[in-house]
């Protein structure tokens, strides 16, 4: 038969659960902070993409333009 456990033995098994748990989470939130910072780039590549489309365009739509008055 094992002897109950102390409150001083539970308190220790308590402390470690808790520093595994901080531990833990503390990964997770690297984790996190790095797919954020990759998201952000990925996010500031494809505003970028959609801007130098966007002028694209507007140049087309203005040589159109330009065509359409010359003809």
């Amino acid at each position: 038969m094992n002897p109950a456990p102390t409150p001083l033995s539970q308190l220790n098994q308590r402390i470690e659960q808790l520093l595994e748990l901080a531990r833990r989470l503390d990964e997770e939130n690297r984790q996190l902070r790095s797919q954020q910072e990759q998201w952000q780039q990925e996010r500031a590549a494809l505003i970028s993409k959609n801007d130098q489309a966007r002028s694209r365009v507007e140049a087309m739509i203005q040589r159109l333009k330009a065509l359409e008055h010359n003809a």
